[in-house]
């Protein structure tokens, strides 16, 4: 299977194209998910996505799928043009690609690999054991990375509660406010082993971390 970027034609001659087809090789995609296969990570996952140069916001994707010579699947988008892909070593081994429908050029997009928490973990209310599961699960990844070059890994400081209103600005009982946003729940708010209420799911969590 070619492994290539397949332009769409534009209708007009000498028009700039405006969608663009892109296959990519699934081996990229595995090679971070078969990353969070033990139980001490399993809660996590990686979102992929395209980030629009110089814009900030994620490029619009039409359809993708899993394609090797003897079949396709299809891959769930989100709204917000987020996907993810299973740890598969047999598609590894049947040289699958991931075929991405871009709703723009793709010379205008650059890959975005974002490690968050599993949809099922995302809820309105968290017990204090089921926070500290989480940010040990971040605490475990980092660690496991780092292993042996600790230097250049960043330490998880907390958790970052993203939610899809970027305005959202609600004041929580004994926890920090959540602001434009978002809500930060560093190391030390975390062990005083409090339960959180939300105003509603969030979008997403992830790590707060640094190299500090």
């Amino acid at each position: 299977m070619k492994k290539r970027f397949i332009a769409i034609v534009g209708l007009l001659a000498g028009c700039p194209v405006q969608a663009e087809t892109i296959d990519i090789e699934y081996s990229r995609f595995y090679s971070h998910v078969k990353k969070l296969e033990g139980e001490d990570v399993n809660a996590l996952q990686f979102a992929f996505g395209f980030l629009r140069v110089g814009e900030g916001r994620l490029c619009g994707i039409n359809q993708a799928q899993i394609v090797t010579d003897k079949q396709t699947l299809p891959i769930d988008i989100t709204e917000e043009q987020r996907f993810t892909v299973p740890s598969d070593k047999v598609l590894k081994m049947a040289d699958a690609a991931v075929r991405i429908d871009l709703a723009e050029a793709a010379n205008v997009c650059d890959m975005s690999v974002q490690l968050e928490t599993r949809p099922e973990y995302l809820k309105t209310e968290y017990s204090a054991s089921e926070l500290a599961f989480l940010y040990q699960q971040y605490q475990a990844f980092f660690n496991e990375m780092g292993s042996f070059l600790t230097f250049m890994m960043p330490r998880v400081n907390g958790l970052m509660v993203h939610f899809a209103d970027p305005n959202l600005d609600v004041k929580l009982n004994n926890a920090p406010a959540v602001n434009k946003g978002t809500l930060l729940l560093d190391k030390n708010w975390l062990e005083l082993g409090k339960p959180l209420e939300l105003p509603q799911a969030p979008l997403r969590i992830t790590a707060i971390a640094s190299k500090d």
